[in-house]
């Protein structure tokens, strides 16, 4: 983990090695003033000779100014290194997640990722501030002012031996109890977030449905459950000041006492006991100072290894030594395929964050061929494994089992970037980005022109409402696409996937929020405008693929059937069951009665 955290230092090691440096030349120049103290009360206020009060007066506002300038530069110099410890940290971790396959997301799940982002950096900031600072400030203090009272008499520095002694032991308990429950914060840190994650996200579900108060319940849980281990944590900690109330009380009455007697004695000053006093204080922050430090470090290292989680992850779908980087055509053909999604458990009691990975199978020995240009309909029920097939084509994900081809070629040989280049998906979960309608087209290709995106825009039957929008091609999308309908939103992917003219286009049910109308001319111009192209068509209305070349029937993760629509409707009886429910239906409702057009009667 260290290793792992301390390379992202990078080009803030200048910094990260000024800054102790700095702190260090604070700390001496801090401690020589009570030494230069007993000097003035000593040899200038009681011997009553002005001109030594005024050279040691001089020496000490000298001191005072040179501590008060290392300790500015000291902060500079740690601020600077730990924001860019903190960004590096961040760009590593966002470098790392763009390489991630949908099994890596699976597996730390997008709120995880998102409180490791932010929470765990901004505690990773705080603790590398603090240890280029604090943890030189605390214990170099602690040794200068011991080794000051040991100058200055040996016999009292034996109060601060057992006051330290005393302080530790009861430190170390606290703070390895307090430990344990920093380490479970985490992840309730993620449960709240996933909370307000998915809330955010589905504002407008929870509205329809009136469950305000359900999820207002949910996030109290979690809010609830964070409290209960904070509140815990902190009362722990809390202990800290009246031990050390205690400690330190007692070194004051203990040093007033036997340096009373030796003052008495004249073998002691009274400059020097003042100056013992000062060190004593001292002393016992720096031992206050270490403990905020242990705990702080303990709190810093859940984080720690939880970023460190994120930056060594490989991810599980990488590109072979010596990539394919060409498709030669749209053939596809699946052999023996077997696919199981991992299915990931997060402990929330163990403070480990344990993860128990079971497996969940979501097909079994799937196997056809296609032949390139084909245009083939792929239909099945809610969980059958149509989505998953077609995450393996652009490798999202990659088969437990068999083979998956691309143009003759197993998928697993090919440069990732020429892949998915070649194999477009329209994924059944559309997303725009904040910009204009253009910026989003041209994630597809970022070269195009206005002329591709509008060939592109006419195909996906997306042009005309694009045209009537105030600005055209310029108009905004808000973030998420909040600004068009559903089905304008679909044909706006499926167009963004068109620019990058692929070999293979996957529409995963791409097209259930347009109107059976809008459905059929979409279909009309990829037979009439993509011949070469292959296209498969997930889908859930027999309307959708009943023209397709051949359409594949999926139930339980497995192939029934993969014919023509006349053929499935003579041997396949899931076929037969699904075209029986929907023409009694009269398909869906954009097709009954006098809503027909003529251009889905064709179909």
């Amino acid at each position: 983990m260290l290793k792992t955290l301390f390379r992202q230092i990078g080009d803030y090691r200048v910094a990260s090695l000024m800054t102790p440096v700095l702190t260090a030349l604070e700390v001496v120049t801090d401690v020589l003033i009570p030494y230069v103290t007993a000097r003035l009360i000593d040899r200038g206020i009681v011997a009553g000779d002005m001109e030594q009060v005024y050279r040691y007066g001089l020496l000490m506002m000298g001191l005072a100014l040179l501590s008060l300038c290392f300790g500015v530069l000291a902060a500079r110099q740690g601020a600077r290194a730990a924001t860019g410890f903190a960004s590096n940290l961040r760009q590593a971790m966002y470098r790392n997640i763009q390489t991630f396959a949908f099994s890596n997301i699976d597996k730390f799940s997008t709120s995880g990722l998102v409180t490791r982002m932010t929470t765990d950096v901004n505690n990773l900031q705080s603790a590398y501030q603090q240890i280029l600072r604090v943890t030189v400030r605390a214990p170099f203090r602690l040794l200068l002012s011991v080794l000051m009272c040991l100058v200055i008499d040996a016999r009292l520095s034996l109060i601060f031996v057992v006051a330290i002694l005393i302080l530790g032991f009861s430190l170390y308990h606290i703070i390895s109890r307090v430990s344990r429950l920093f380490a479970q914060v985490f992840v309730q840190y993620d449960n709240l977030n996933q909370s307000v994650q998915e809330n955010v996200q589905a504002i407008r579900v929870v509205k329809a449905f009136v469950r305000e108060d359900f999820e207002n319940k949910k996030f109290s849980r979690a809010a609830e459950g964070l409290y209960r281990l904070y509140v815990k944590a902190e009362g722990l900690m809390a202990l800290n000041h009246p031990v050390m109330n205690l400690v330190m009380y007692g070194c004051i009455m203990a040093l007033s006492w036997w340096g009373a007697h030796y003052i008495v004695g004249g073998t002691l000053t009274t400059g020097e006991l003042a100056s013992l006093f000062t060190y004593v204080m001292s002393i016992l922050m720096s031992l206050m100072m270490l403990s905020m430090i242990f705990v702080m470090l303990t709190q810093s290292a859940a984080s720690g290894r939880r970023v460190a989680e994120i930056i060594d992850e490989e991810a599980d779908i990488v590109n072979p030594e010596n990539p394919l980087m060409q498709v030669s055509d749209g053939r596809l053909s699946f052999h023996n395929v077997r696919f199981d999604y991992p299915v990931v458990r997060k402990n929330d009691v163990k403070p480990s964050d344990e993860k128990v990975h079971h497996r969940r199978s979501a097909l079994y020995n799937v196997t056809f061929d296609i032949r390139s240009g084909e245009t083939i309909g792929v239909i099945g029920g809610t969980g059958s494994g149509k989505s998953t097939l077609v995450n393996l084509v652009s490798r999202l994900y990659d088969t437990t089992q068999g083979d998956v081809l691309v143009g003759g070629h197993n998928v697993k040989e090919y440069d990732l970037t020429t892949l998915r280049n070649a194999v477009s998906v329209v994924l059944q979960q559309n997303t725009l980005f904040s910009g204009t309608v253009l910026d989003n087209l041209r994630w597809g290709k970022a070269d195009a022109t206005l002329d591709d995106c509008r060939r592109a825009c006419r195909l996906a039957q997306a042009d005309d409402f694009i045209m009537q929008m105030a600005e055209g091609y310029e108009s905004r999308i808000e973030q998420g696409g909040t600004n068009v309908s559903g089905g304008q939103k679909q044909r706006l992917c499926i167009a963004r996937a068109l620019l990058k003219n692929p070999k293979i286009l996957v529409l995963d049910d791409s097209t259930s929020a347009c109107d059976t109308a809008t459905d059929a001319h979409i279909q009309r111009a990829f037979r009439e405008e993509l011949p070469g192209m292959t296209k498969i068509i997930i889908a859930q209305r027999i309307s959708s693929v009943r023209s397709c070349d051949r359409i594949l029937v999926m139930s339980g993760g497995q192939v029934t059937g993969f014919d023509t629509h006349e053929n499935l409707l003579k041997s396949n009886q899931l076929y037969q069951e699904i075209c029986a429910i929907q023409n009694a239906d009269r398909g869906d409702f954009d097709a009954r009665g006098k809503e027909v057009t003529d251009e889905a009667a064709k179909l």
